[in-house]
């Protein structure tokens, strides 16, 4: 097992892939022998040159941050001698460099055909309340209704939430707009809106967002309306499961395949194991005529530049150049510094500044052009590697994805995490340690890498072949336990 890794010849500092000594002497690619000077926890970062006060710390070949004392090699590098070099925002310029990569056959997976001819990987149940006042109608009635389960039915789920009511402007719409869009998702093979009557949220409002729709997928009950929520809606999801339990899995292309990639609970391991792991993935599937979907825009801060120049013409550079900025005034209009992140735990794992996360986060995007950049509750369209805006919040931002229509979303942690969102939720694990530790929130240990067991490659092909298992109905660690979540970004006032 290699001790330390030197990610990109301009580094001026490498990252401890275990616990290193102080006065261990370790031999740094390019650099030559470094002597530790202090103890450097695992996924730390140690300087194998001399860096001077007010100098760029390099890390990916990119800075993410300055040193604020001059440091000799072998001094650990943390939040105690480095800061960040962000500040409000940046007058981009696009540079194309029209990324091609080379295409595959695409492989097939078991997954279902939708009435409309979409394609899922479950077949389930949504109860979506319109209002947070029914959450626990909701409750009792996804709980009641356990034993109609049958055929082909992978589950019957409720999706609770505070809002629906007391909002007004941007946060109302964006409440409408994002259970709408969880309603369209092809894994809710049948979708009760369970409302209470008297909410902001009208059911007139939702089907006005909704459009055109299938009348026998989407049904609607409010509470206020009937003698008995429970009876009635029990009613309906028997009706719902009575229509899809016969369905039955077919093979299906994975260019059909959208999966979205999330990172949380992030460590310094995150951008040299797990993330550049999902990368690969991302690209095989977009090789294969697939879909990605990379969202958690504070997390691009610092790092565009792994970003911007791949934008397949002007107009997508232009989207995601303002969808940027307008996240970096989003933060600074409420009073916020754009670079408050990283977390506690963050830190902890070894990242120091957000620009150090936020080039291990974008690991996860591969090599693809970007084809598209999508507005929070806005749907997948273009094949090929598309952003989504949405903050870096897990559980807001793999709602933002399952919204979109991500079958699958790929969600590195370094800290590890229990939840799952509605669209199935591969937890794929930095290293080992915690891969041993919490091996019941564990999907795929991507430590493997940092280990010296499989290369990138190697783990990135055995990662698609779970995606696809997992496509095809495998069960998620979050599934088995069942977690099935949402959360919804809100901005402004609650009356």
């Amino acid at each position: 097992m290699a001790t330390l890794v030197h990610i990109h010849p301009a580094d001026n500092v490498a990252v401890a892939l275990r616990p290193i000594k102080a006065g261990e002497t370790l031999e740094v690619e390019g650099t030559g022998a470094v002597c530790a000077a202090e103890d450097i926890p695992q996924g730390h970062k140690m300087a194998v040159r001399s860096i001077a006060a007010g100098e760029n710390v390099v890390k990916y070949g990119l800075p993410i941050g300055h040193a604020t004392v001059d440091v000799e090699p072998g001094t650990w590098m943390h939040t105690h001698n480095v800061r960040t070099n962000l500040s409000g925002e940046v007058s981009y310029e696009y540079h194309p460099t029209h990324p091609v990569l080379e295409g595959a056959e695409p492989e097939t997976f078991m997954g279902f055909r939708t009435a409309d001819g979409r394609a899922a990987t479950r077949n389930e149940i949504w109860i979506i309340p319109t209002v947070g006042c029914v959450n626990e109608v909701a409750r009792a009635l996804t709980e009641s209704c356990q034993d109609l389960i049958r055929g082909s039915v992978d589950g019957v789920y409720y999706f609770p939430h505070p809002f629906g009511c007391s909002q007004t402007g941007a946060d109302h719409a964006q409440t409408r707009r994002l259970l709408v869009a969880l309603s369209r998702h092809p894994n809710a093979a049948g979708v009760l809106f369970l409302s209470l009557g008297c909410e902001n949220c009208t059911h007139q409002q939702v089907l006005d967002e909704l459009g055109d729709f299938d009348h026998e997928r989407v049904r609607f009950l409010t509470c206020q309306d009937v003698e008995d929520e429970q009876a009635e809606g029990r009613r309906i999801v028997g009706e719902l499961i009575d229509a899809v339990a016969g369905r039955t899995r077919e093979p299906i292309s994975v260019s059909e395949l959208v999966v979205g990639m999330k990172c949380g609970g992030s460590d310094g391991l995150s951008g040299i194991t797990a993330n550049p792991v999902i990368g690969r993935v991302s690209d095989m599937v977009v090789a294969r005529g697939g879909s990605t979907v990379l969202t958690e825009v504070p997390e691009m801060f610092g790092a565009e530049s792994f970003l911007l120049d791949r934008c397949e013409n002007e107009a997508v550079f232009r989207a995601a150049a303002d969808m940027l900025n307008g996240f970096k005034d989003y933060f600074i209009s409420h009073g916020e510094v754009v670079y408050e992140n990283p977390s506690p735990g963050n830190k902890d794992g070894g990242i120091t500044t957000l620009e150090d996360k936020s080039c291990g986060c974008v690991q996860k995007g591969g090599s693809a052009p970007i084809v598209d950049v999508l507005p929070y509750g806005a749907s997948v369209e273009k094949r090929g590697l598309n952003l989504l805006c949405g903050p870096g919040n897990d559980m807001v931002s793999t709602t933002a994805l399952t919204a979109a229509g991500c079958h699958v979303i790929l969600f590195s942690t370094g800290r590890g995490t229990p939840f799952g969102a509605p669209a199935p939720t591969l937890k794929v694990f930095t290293n080992s340690d915690l891969s041993r530790r919490k091996a019941n929130w564990m999907d795929f240990n991507a430590g493997v890498v940092a280990d010296g067991a499989r290369t990138l490659d190697e783990a990135a092909h055995d990662l698609y072949d779970l995606v696809l298992r997992c496509a095809s109905g495998e069960r998620t660690s979050a599934e088995r336990r069942g977690c099935h979540e949402i959360a919804i970004w809100k901005d402004g006032v609650t009356l």
